[in-house]
């Protein structure tokens, strides 16, 4: 099943998007938003499923054109966003560069942190920023979206809870980062809000592609209409999404619209390319100890888009532009 939110009021309105990504209905009678989708998973989702067959089979009255410029982010306001860094071949070309070891508990212990949440973007929405001077990069991930999740849920069980996945662009701002950890407490001015793709998909969409609780499919980032990367997002994902699930529940129960990112996709085989400017200028640095590559400009664009192995669009494409901000407005 495939679901979107149009742009609306501060939640958006639910719609169910067919499976090629062309038409859509809005089922207002059944869930007027994702999150009331998400708050009652079990009771709802038999009743979106139905409508989502009789919409690829043609046979559901009063559908629409189905267009992603109209989207919010699937929840444009979630309870809760955490990203985690599950690819460690990216925590450690970062540690590299600046010379420092990876920490043995690294390995056995996910990274992960609590972002904003309460202002979400779309996948065609320009992200506004006071100067290019703050580092602007993009970070391409996956993510999941949960029911209710028991607190110290074991990852054997973990994986039962999530119920939908899409696609984010993780906003970083990599030069207000290092004071920020120099803090010793944490991500907050350095974190903007993230755009996100315009479909959430249920695991089952995957196929076989959804194994052991990864996507082993590409992950295709184009910047400035160039491709910069495609690593494979099932390969050398150190924390699939059932052990950073358990990781985020172990002290605390996660409220249904929970979302939690994969962090960078990130492979050890550089001819994959890199799913944010960072990496390339770790790996600048590793080589010629001095990083080329520039962070990003106003102007310049990022598409992140995922395809199954007949070049379709999965979750349609993330696809926004960095703006400057005018000084007398808000955002």
């Amino acid at each position: 099943m495939k679901l979107a939110s149009l742009k609306s009021a501060r939640d958006g309105d639910l719609i169910i998007v067919s499976e090629d990504l062309t038409r859509a209905k809005a089922v207002p009678e059944i869930a007027p938003t994702m999150q009331t989708a998400l708050d009652n998973w079990n009771t709802l989702s038999p009743a979106l499923e139905a409508v989502y067959q009789r919409i690829n089979n043609h046979s559901e009255k009063e559908t629409f054109t189905f267009d992603p410029v109209l989207c919010a982010a699937p929840l444009p306001r979630a309870h809760q966003w955490l990203d985690g860094s599950a690819y460690l071949h990216h925590v450690e070309l970062v540690r590299k560069a600046r010379g420092a070891q990876m920490p043995p508990e690294f390995l056995t212990d996910p990274l992960m942190y609590q972002g904003i949440s309460d202002q979400l973007l779309g996948p065609r929405d320009p992200a506004y920023f006071d100067t290019e001077e703050w580092g602007i990069d993009f970070e391409a991930e996956v993510v999941v979206m949960t029911d209710d999740v028991p607190m110290g849920v074991t990852p054997d069980h973990a994986g039962e809870h999530i119920k939908l996945l899409t696609l984010v662009n993780d906003v970083s701002l990599r030069n207000l980062i290092p004071q920020e950890l120099g803090k010793g407490f944490g991500f907050l001015q350095s974190k903007p809000p993230s755009a996100y793709a315009p479909v959430a998909i249920t695991p089952d969409e995957l196929g076989h592609h959804w194994q052991d609780y990864k996507i082993h499919l590409p992950l295709h980032v184009h910047y400035n209409e160039e491709q910069y990367g495609a690593p494979n997002c099932g390969q050398d994902m150190n924390f699939n999404f059932a052990q950073l699930i358990a990781h985020a529940a172990k002290s605390r129960p996660l409220g249904a619209g929970t979302m939690l990112g994969s962090g960078t996709i990130s492979n050890r085989d550089e001819h994959s390319g890199s799913c944010c400017l960072a990496e390339k200028r770790m790996l600048e640095i590793i080589a010629s100890g001095k990083a080329e590559t520039p962070f990003m400009k106003f102007g310049d664009r990022v598409r992140i888009e995922m395809f199954n192995e007949h070049n379709n669009s999965i979750f349609g494409a993330i696809d926004h532009q960095m703006c400057q901000r005018k000084q007398h407005e808000t955002v």
